[in-house]
């Protein structure tokens, strides 16, 4: 039975309702500085905590819910009699819910400019400690830590006329979670200066239930790491189509990463997590065009990623070709329509351009563990970068940077052919860098792409001559590549020989 209940909350939002509700259910409510005011001011009757802990709030505010009358009026075990003789003797009476939410750190800290003092004094003291003691007693007493619990906690106490034990349970748990969460974020602040501090606790919150995994006898969810500014469906609203699936998001990742590293108008297609087609253009219909016809076959059922609106003529074009997403800044209404006829597509809409989280790291789960870096999302222009056999025009410089733009997108052992800014062919996920080399060449010729005049990355260096030699053959006039083999002079020497081209970026980006 819920007779007696504390409040001490940050965030008012929707709590005029639930307060009301209980206090229309006989509940005593008694609540801190700031939350007394508020539900006074509501009209609805209210203790304040000093008439309980009969000690006024000290330290500005600091120290008023730390005090044994509060903490053992959440901490007593009510199957106990030796605690109901303990509250008894010291004219204690308990709670039975405990509402809290806590200072909002986290959105603090992730403004511009904030200074250390008022991050500290968003590091909550009282409410961790109370929201902890309720969940911890979670037998007798209701910890909530959330506002979306506030009404079905109404809904189930008129229903039943109290909380059940497993609602309790489940509150507690919330409130573990949340609390952890909240620590975290403040510890990886503390910590932010090291790049790996010694202990590395990201938190993540549930956005999305997924009918499965990569397959479907995985079960998946899609979490948002905490704190950071932006994630891959923030600022996104879906205007069309079948529910997310864990596959969609994961190609969704990978293709606005690869737009996002184009300002002019760019067209990423990507299947299983690899670019099959990329191109930019004086429109957005053009580099769609050339996106697809870099390779079509590959591009049915793949996720399509525009940074530009889609107008109906670029509608009526998607419209006719299996997407299984399609992801843009905005679309005509004309096109909309038209796209609506395809009931499988999921029509995603982007109300935020900027995909930068500075600092963010990558995470790849291993066995028992997590590897974690720094995410590779330099855009490279040819500052640092070194000619060492040929003289690249400037056309040629265009389409040596855009392959090795690409190229950083592409799993490893990665290549990447282009020709006219756009690819013409990509060998994705070998073994053998020569491998990777042959299936580009395979895929171009397949989609009937010219090769003459085409340029080749490579995310790493070419371990010996063979690689470029069998790009040559098909008429390949420029490379881009990391060096630093041991071989490297004999492939210099061989594409010397030939009269191409190659760069040297002193930089390589495997992506396993």
């Amino acid at each position: 039975m819920i007779r007696r209940a504390l409040i001490s909350v940050y965030d008012k939002e929707g709590l005029e309702p639930f307060a009301r509700g209980l206090a229309q259910l006989d509940v005593e409510i008694v609540a801190s500085g700031g939350t007394a005011a508020f539900l006074k001011k509501v009209g609805i009757a209210v203790t304040p905590i000093e008439d309980v802990t009969e000690t006024p709030e000290l330290l500005g505010g600091r120290v008023k819910t730390l005090h044994p009358r509060i903490h053992a009026a959440i901490l007593a075990r009510r199957d106990r009699a030796d605690d109901r003789d303990e509250l008894e003797d010291h004219d204690i009476e308990p709670f039975d819910l405990v509402c809290v939410n806590l200072y909002p750190f986290e959105d603090v800290v992730s403004r511009r400019a904030v200074g250390e003092q008022d991050a500290v004094e968003m590091i909550d003291i009282g409410g961790p400690a109370m929201l902890r003691a309720a969940a911890k007693n979670f037998a007798h007493v209701a910890p909530v830590a959330r506002p979306e619990r506030y009404e079905e906690i109404l809904v189930e106490l008129r229903a039943r006329g109290e909380l059940s034990l497993e609602t309790r349970r489940r509150l507690a748990a919330d409130t573990f979670a949340l609390t952890a969460a909240y620590e975290a974020a403040i510890a990886n602040w503390f910590t932010a200066p090291e790049v790996f501090p010694e202990a590395f606790m990201p938190g993540f919150s549930k956005e999305l239930e997924l009918a499965y995994g990569e397959n479907p006898h995985q079960r998946a969810a899609y979490y948002s790491e905490r704190g950071a500014r932006l994630h891959l469906l923030s600022m996104v609203e879906q205007l069309h189509g079948r529910e997310l699936s864990f596959n969609n998001l994961n190609d969704l990742s990978a293709a606005r990463l690869v737009a996002h590293d184009f300002e002019l108008p760019a067209c990423a297609i990507v299947k299983h997590a690899n670019p099959c087609g990329v191109a930019v253009a004086g429109s957005i219909e053009q580099a769609y065009e050339r996106a697809l016809a870099a390779d079509p076959l590959s591009a049915y059922g793949g996720v399509v990623v525009l940074n530009r609106p889609v107008s109906e003529a670029l509608g009526e074009r998607l419209a006719a070709q299996f997407v299984e997403v399609l992801f843009a800044p905005g679309y005509d209404e004309a096109a909309l329509e038209l796209l609506r006829e395809k009931p499988a597509t999921r029509i995603l809409e982007d109300r935020e351009r900027r995909l930068s989280n500075p600092g963010e790291r990558d995470y790849k789960r291993v066995l028992g563990g997590m590897l974690v870096q720094e995410r590779d999302s330099d855009i490279e222009d040819r500052d640092g970068m070194e000619v060492v056999c040929g003289a690249p025009t400037e056309m040629a410089w265009g389409d040596l940077l855009f392959a090795w733009r690409v190229c950083k997108h592409v799993s490893s052992n990665a290549i990447v052919l282009v020709r006219d800014l756009r690819t013409i062919g990509i060998g994705a996920g070998q073994m053998s860098r020569v491998d990777a080399v042959r299936l580009a060449l395979e895929k171009a010729r397949e989609h009937g792409h010219e090769l003459a005049g085409a340029v080749l990355a490579s995310d790493a260096f070419f371990p010996f001559a063979d690689g470029p030699q069998l790009a040559l053959g098909a008429g390949v006039s420029g490379f881009i590549q990391p060096g630093g083999s041991k071989r490297d002079g004999e492939v210099i020497e061989a594409v010397e020989r030939a009269g191409a081209m190659m760069v040297f970026t002193n930089r390589r980006h495997f992506r396993h």
